[in-house]
């Protein structure tokens, strides 16, 4: 019989986080990644279409669930995992090329010039409509780009743009109309078929139909193993909760595009859902390694490091490297912080004390916003029994980030301490009401954000080593 899986919010057992990732995520479909960023060479060993292994899953269906009980589970728990997850695909929506011009030469200009001077021109109204939508004039450009279809309704690469412009315009139901009629056309090669279920994917998923989406972006992967194809069938399995799957397909990447930093992102981000702190950084400490000057393999490290509790030499590495290519990144030096609080607390050692203080001090310095860095500087003073300065800097936590609900709770413990119960209650209330507020957001994110239910079939392992 097969196997169905449900896979939870809280198949993972982590502690606190005090902030979020930021990530380059960016609305509406892109047609393609950045290639420069995307590494899309494949192994020189790999035949650059060969998609030989097998995939063990289906994905059967969806399911709401608001379900954020089981072992160990809290809504920080929750966020982090999400937040590592969400941060981890968006590596897939870079923005593109707003400069681009299809002419390499013409300016605005004399591209309105030629379409005016000729309206019966298909070229003219082609080229600028498609600059219009390159440069964001999105809907200026759709009206260009509807006069060259009705000029020649049978060119591909017209209809093509203007179902990505409709997209890119919230115009979803005229973008899958037209990429419909296209993918219904005599057969086309394997590549520009699998362009159409990519956008196909894109839309459907912007529509809130993420059942369709995915199984567009597999049709595209297929048609197409692409290492942009492959990371985005991996990434929609990931945000709608289904780690394993996305694992299993995350290395299928990295087997045929081993150069890839995002694809070993993904594998990251997929083995920390599931728990596997060590797997994750492994995977992320390769990608660091990989493209030393890329920082989203660090912030995913620096992230998921603040809720471990176990020492890893790999994420230390990272993160010293991290604070000494970017040394006027404010997390940069937030994170080798953290880490290093966490080593010398582990060896109960206070040698890299001082190293601790400067590093998060420059890190609120850069960034005087970054609440978080505040808060571990308070609990650094509050164990060394200083609770004035403790206060002072969980205040400014607070001033800096007011939803960050550890520093409410830290603050009113040293108001407790120094002898002020009026101060200390009123912190209380409010880390109970943000708490509340942050479960109650959850909550609602999981109904919006249905859940993959996949199947495996009989003796399939789960998961790829």
């Amino acid at each position: 019989m097969p196997r169905f899986y449900l896979i939870t919010a809280c198949s993972v057992t982590l502690c606190a986080v005090f902030c979020s990732l930021p990530a380059g995520s960016q609305t509406g479909p892109e047609r393609r990644a950045d290639p420069a960023k995307a590494k899309d060479v494949p192994n020189p060993a790999i035949g650059r279409f060969d998609f030989s292994d097998e995939i063990h899953f289906t994905v059967a269906g969806v399911a709401d669930t608001t379900n954020l009980g089981g072992h160990g589970s809290s809504v920080a728990v929750v966020a982090n995992k999400e937040a590592v997850a969400e941060a981890a695909a968006s590596l897939g929506k870079r923005p593109g090329d707003l400069a681009t011009d299809p002419s390499s030469s013409l300016t605005e200009k004399s591209l309105r010039e030629a379409a005016s001077s000729d309206p019966a021109s298909f070229n003219a109204s082609y080229r600028l409509g498609k600059w219009l939508v390159d440069q964001a004039k999105t809907q200026e450009g759709i009206q260009y780009l509807k006069r060259a279809d009705s000029l020649r309704p049978s060119d591909y690469e017209n209809r093509y743009e203007l179902a990505l412009a409709y997209a890119k315009n919230g115009d979803y139901g005229s973008a899958r109309e037209i990429v419909q009629s296209l993918l219904i056309a005599p057969a086309e090669a394997p590549e520009r078929s699998a362009e159409l279920h990519h956008l196909l994917a894109e839309v459907e998923e912007q529509s809130g139909n993420p059942l369709e989406a995915v199984r567009e972006y597999e049709r595209a992967a297929k048609l197409n193993p692409s290492e942009a194809n492959l990371f985005s069938w991996g990434a929609e399995l990931l945000i709608h909760h289904a780690p394993a799957p996305a694992i299993e397909v995350f290395s299928e990447g990295n087997r045929l595009f081993p150069l890839s930093v995002r694809m070993l992102a993904g594998l990251g981000a997929g083995w920390y859902a599931l728990g596997s702190y060590d797997q994750a950084l492994q995977r992320l400490c390769q990608a660091s390694e990989l493209n030393p000057n890329d920082p989203n393999p660090y912030l995913l490290i620096g992230k998921i490091q603040e809720v471990g509790t176990e020492e890893s030499s790999c994420a230390s590495g990272a993160l010293m490297r991290f604070s000494k290519l970017e040394p006027d990144n404010a997390l940069a030096n937030y994170y080798y912080g953290v880490n290093l609080w966490k080593r010398q607390n582990s060896t109960e050692s206070a040698q890299d004390l001082p190293l601790v203080k400067s590093s998060l001090e420059k890190a609120v310095r850069l960034d005087p916003n970054l609440g978080s860095a505040y808060l571990q500087l308070g609990i650094i003073y509050a164990e060394q029994k200083d609770l004035s300065k403790a206060i002072a800097v969980y205040r400014k936590a607070i001033q800096a980030t007011p939803s960050l609900e550890q520093a409410h709770y830290r603050l009113a413990r040293a108001y407790t301490l120094s002898g002020d119960p009026a101060k200390a209650h009123a912190e209380l209330q409010l880390y109970e009401q943000i708490s509340k507020e942050k479960e109650r957001n959850i909550k609602r994110q999981h109904r919006e954000v249905q859940q993959f239910v996949y199947q495996l079939r009989d003796g399939a392992p789960s998961v790829k080593q």
